[in-house]
């Protein structure tokens, strides 16, 4: 195999891999949801949500899970790019 097939095969292997979905799980998804908190909260305490709020709330925690979860992904192939150079 040629070494972009080999990375993408990294890649797909490491975005299977229950630590790195765990990460994203408790990092981003987290963090998503407190930055959901802070700039949607108060529309919701005063329940002025509207159609646009609701997305917003729910795109948030997403985008905090996708880029955990692919930094966590890069991080995993890059480890395991530099254990296969050692040995």
């Amino acid at each position: 195999m040629n070494p972009p097939a080999d990375k993408r095969a990294l890649w797909l292997l490491a975005l299977r891999q229950r630590s790195v979905v765990l990460r994203a799980l408790k990092f981003g998804f987290t963090a998503g949801l407190l930055q959901a908190a802070v700039n949607q909260g108060d529309l919701w305490l005063h329940h002025a949500a509207s159609p646009v709020v609701v997305v917003k709330t729910i795109v948030s925690p997403l985008i905090g899970f996708t880029l955990v979860l692919f930094t966590s992904a890069a991080t995993w192939v890059q480890k395991s790019v530099e254990q296969n150079e050692i040995e």
